[in-house]
Parts: C-alpha cells; sequence; structure tokens
C-alpha cells in the first residue's frame, strides 16, 4: 500500500469507529459486561532492525521520495535500474542528506528481493534517477536475476523446513563421531 492509501484507509476506520462509539453509549452496558475488565488490544511485536537495515530503510525512503519513477513505492512494482545508477545518486547526496555508506546499503537492499528480480526480464527497458529508458536488460543479467529469486525462495523454505528436520541436520554424522 502506498501513503496516500494507508491515510485513507486510516481515515476510514477512525470514520467507522466514531459511528460506533456513540452507539455504543447509548446501551446500557449489561451485568456480564460490567464484571469483565475493558482489554487493550495487543500490539504485534515490533520488527526489530539493525542499524544496517535501518540506515537502508531510510535512504530507500529519500531515494523513493526524490526520484519516485526509479524507485516506485509499494504496490507499484519495481522497475530495473541503470547500471551505474549509484555514481549517478552520489551526485544527489547532498539533497537527499545521506552519507554514501548509507546510499551503498539502500541501492543494495532495494536491488535484491523478489519485486525487483521478477522486473529483471530480458529487454526491459533500465531507468535513470529521472524515470528515462537508458538501457535494456540482457538475457543473461535476466537469467542471474531468475537464478538469485530461485535460490532465496529455496533458502527461505531451508529456513521454515520444521524443527525436527534442522535437528538431524546439525546431529553429527558417524564419521564425525569416529574421528573424535
Amino acid at each position: 500500500m502506498g501513503f496516500e492509501q494507508l491515510a485513507e484507509l486510516r481515515d476510514r476506520l477512525r470514520a467507522e469507529k466514531a459511528q460506533l462509539q456513540p452507539a455504543a453509549k447509548q446501551q446500557p452496558p449489561q451485568k456480564s459486561q460490567k464484571a469483565q475488565r475493558p482489554q487493550k488490544p495487543q500490539k504485534p511485536p515490533r520488527e526489530v532492525r539493525s542499524p544496517e537495515e535501518e540506515a537502508a530503510f531510510e535512504a530507500i525512503r529519500r531515494l523513493q521520495k526524490h526520484f519516485p519513477l526509479a524507485f516506485p513505492v509499494n504496490p507499484a512494482p519495481k522497475v530495473p535500474l541503470k547500471e551505474g545508477i549509484l555514481k549517478d545518486a552520489e551526485q544527489h547526496l547532498g539533497t537527499l542528506g545521506l552519507s554514501l555508506d548509507q546510499l551503498k546499503l539502500g541501492i543494495a537492499a532495494w536491488c535484491q528481493g523478489n519485486r525487483y528480480w521478477t522486473s529483471m526480464k530480458e529487454n526491459a527497458p533500465r531507468l535513470d534517477l529521472a524515470g528515462q529508458p537508458v538501457g535494456v536488460v540482457t538475457a543473461s543479467q535476466a537469467l542471474h536475476a531468475a537464478r538469485q529469486a530461485r535460490r532465496k525462495r529455496a533458502q527461505a523454505r531451508r529456513d521454515k523446513a520444521p524443527a525436527k528436520d534442522k535437528a538431524v541436520e546439525a546431529s553429527p554424522t558417524p564419521q564425525a563421531e569416529a574421528a573424535q
């Protein structure tokens, strides 16, 4: 969801809540409701990000703000970026308010993951910071992106494997036991 869609959803939910609250005040509370303490809704645990992840997240947010055609906000699909986009973006460090390391982390994070790799189709246009086509994705680059996506999916499946399978993998092999 984009920021505009989230703001619209928030406003709509607030309006619905405001409509429901007056109706709840008009109804007398029942005895069973009086005895119960109102429970606060539990917030989901916040994702804990490393300082590097925070820096990359902030860099991406600023890149999206200044260069929306090259760094579109989700749910819009990502686009293949020009080769050497880092050099172009370095010229805007002052405008972006980022260090070179933050910029590198942000662009590296942006160019990883399924959304980016699925955009890397053969002959797809590569865009510069202004969103202008300046090249195309080659067949070998498209193949590499497809391999990266498969490798990432396989890693995710291995990470989600049941604990029993992981325990078997962690147990020493008979050869290792014999060597001890």
